[in-house]
């Protein structure tokens, strides 16, 4: 039995936060790549969503779609018992998504498993499949996925 799978590849782009020099020379840089748009992350805080209000507008003016929106740091994942609990301001970026009509596409807690898998330059879905943030990314990506393929 053949299977198929659809891989699909995306240019991630950490840009300091506004719609400086940086943001317009990514986007003159792939202007002819026809990008299937952007995925905006921010934390839940309202000075980050400040910041994250003038990048929506920033990429409308420019003409990229925004994909949707990610709260990253939206929890802390508990190593002993795997409980996420609110350290910080909760749902910030999903009331943002809905003021702005975005989707919102899923929160990312702080995950010890996660941080540890990036020093190591591990895979926290092969190591920690059931951790938080790994289920997190994974349904994050899916959303991406459905959302962005042509």
């Amino acid at each position: 039995m053949y299977s198929t799978a659809l891989i699909s590849f995306f240019k991630l782009s950490d840009t300091p936060p506004g719609t400086s020099d940086e943001h317009l020379t990514v986007v003159s840089a792939l202007k002819n790549a026809k990008p299937d748009g952007a995925v905006i992350v921010t934390t839940p805080q309202e000075v980050a969503l400040t910041t994250i209000r003038k990048e929506v507008n920033f990429c409308r003016k420019m003409g990229i779609k925004i994909i949707g929106i990610i709260e990253n740091m939206s929890g802390y994942v508990c190593p002993c018992c795997q409980e996420v609990s609110n350290l910080f301001q909760y749902g910030g970026a999903e009331k943002l998504a809905d003021e702005l009509s975005l989707k919102f596409l899923g929160r990312i807690p702080v995950d010890s498993n996660l941080t540890l898998c990036a020093e190591k330059g591990s895979n926290i879905f092969t190591e920690h499949p059931e951790s938080p943030a790994s289920v997190a990314l994974c349904k994050i990506a899916t959303e991406i996925q459905s959302t962005a393929v042509r």
